[in-house]
């Protein structure tokens, strides 16, 4: 009964207790609603804010705060091309042997100075010398036989007039004695080779010069064939050089004789050297498809510093222009746009192929120019503009951010860690 009685009352009293529960809970859900909607006001208005910033900010970092120039100056302009080639003699002459035979002497060696008929070899004689004998032996044979055919011709040409001797005996004594002759002529000439053989085995220098290379030793056997052996190479005047450089195709048109070249040497870097193209030879030569032309230049040497077959480093200068107007080639190539003004500032373009901008006022006005040659670094100015005038050659700030901006903007974010090397940087520019 106990048991029962309890949850009677539990269940009496059920509804009172539910009631104020219910009362409770609906005030907690308007709240909660409340606070949603202020939390989803204070992000919208944390957005329009935001872009706000986002805009003046990138408005104000879109602000030119002014324009690079420079002034038409009046320069000398000098155009080139390059190519690379290699220091030879003006003059070279190598010198052989006509004969075969055993070198017995040398009387130079390499940078030895000659002069023109000098004897700088010899060759062993012996063997030329029994040839000079022989050939003197038959040649007194053959005098001999001569002699005796023409007695006996003779002979025949008187008992033929007296009718003692056939014409055949008589054409045949003539016959022997013609032979005889031409024995004697050819002996001769053999006698003659033989001495000029022997001659031979004497070397001299054929000109005035300098023994740049020689290829024998005493004792060495050289043999003398269809080609003649190199014994030695002589350049006639080591103070007068030259260079024949390769010049690609696309350059060569513009090189023309007497140009100035300047050029260096690997064996000293510090020092230029001065010449001029002497001639431009017309044949061409090709290397893995690629086209060139020898270009011969002039290498004073009094210093003799330049020695044959150094490469020098070669550049000819194609065209130069003194007392012309002149503008960077930045000048030329500058194209402004709207983000580089200010508010303030207008841009007046033209039609011309060629165009320089300057700064009238508040105006950026192009003006139409005519160019003429270039170095690279200034481009001549035919007309259009006059010496002193100030042209734009670029913004000293372009309206987007540039790498050093967008690090100095990182590095003010608490949350952004520094690039490597920012500190040296800072160190650098306050230095």
């Amino acid at each position: 009964m106990k048991k029962v009685s309890s949850a009677t009352v539990s269940g009496a009293s059920s509804p009172d207790n539910q009631k104020p529960i219910t009362h409770n809970q609906q005030p907690k859900t308007h709240n909660q609603n409340m606070n949603k909607r202020n939390i989803t006001i204070a992000i919208a208005a944390i957005v329009v804010i935001g872009a706000a910033l986002f805009f003046f900010m990138g408005k104000k970092k879109n602000t030119n705060v002014g324009f690079e120039t420079a002034k038409v100056q009046t320069a000398t302009i000098t155009t080139s091309v390059t190519a690379t080639g290699t220091i030879e003699p003006v003059t070279s002459v190598t010198v052989g042997t006509q004969v075969s035979g055993i070198v017995s002497h040398l009387y130079v060696d390499y940078n030895s100075t000659v002069k023109k008929g000098q004897v700088i070899a010899e060759l062993d004689r012996t063997n030329l010398m029994s040839e000079l004998n022989s050939a003197k032996a038959n040649f007194s044979s053959a005098q001999s036989e001569m002699q005796y055919q023409r007695g006996n011709y003779q002979r025949y040409q008187a008992l033929y007039k007296k009718g003692l001797v056939s014409a055949d005996e008589y054409e045949s004594a003539k016959l022997s004695y013609d032979r005889a002759v031409e024995s004697v002529k050819t002996a001769q000439q053999s006698v003659a080779r033989a001495k000029t053989n022997l001659g031979y085995a004497t070397i001299t220098s054929p000109i005035d010069g300098v023994v740049l290379s020689k290829a024998v030793e005493e004792g060495q056997t050289v043999a003398a064939s269809f080609n003649t052996p190199e014994l030695f190479t002589i350049a006639q005047d080591l103070t007068n050089m030259q260079v024949v450089a390769d010049v690609d195709e696309a350059d060569i048109a513009d090189v023309k004789e007497g140009a100035k070249v300047t050029f260096t040497v690997d064996a000293y870097p510090d020092d230029v050297f001065q010449g001029s193209v002497t001639q431009v030879r017309q044949s061409a030569t090709t290397t893995n498809n690629v086209v060139t032309y020898e270009v011969v230049i002039s290498a004073p040497n009094s210093d003799l510093k330049l020695k044959p077959g150094l490469t020098a480093n070669v550049t000819i200068t194609t065209n130069e222009k003194a007392n012309v107007c002149a503008v960077p080639v930045k000048a030329l190539r500058f194209n402004p746009n709207e983000i580089m003004l200010s508010p303030d500032e207008k841009i007046v373009n033209c039609d011309a192929k060629n165009k320089v901008w300057v700064k009238q006022g508040q105006t950026i006005r192009a003006i139409a120019v005519e160019t003429g040659i270039s170095d690279g670094t200034l481009t001549e100015i035919i007309s259009g503009l006059k010496a002193g005038e100030t042209v734009i050659i670029g913004n000293k700030s372009n309206g987007m951010p540039n790498d050093e901006e967008s690090e100095e903007e990182k590095s003010t974010n608490p949350f952004m860690p520094g690039p490597p090397g920012k500190n040296k940087n800072k160190d650098a520019k306050k230095k």
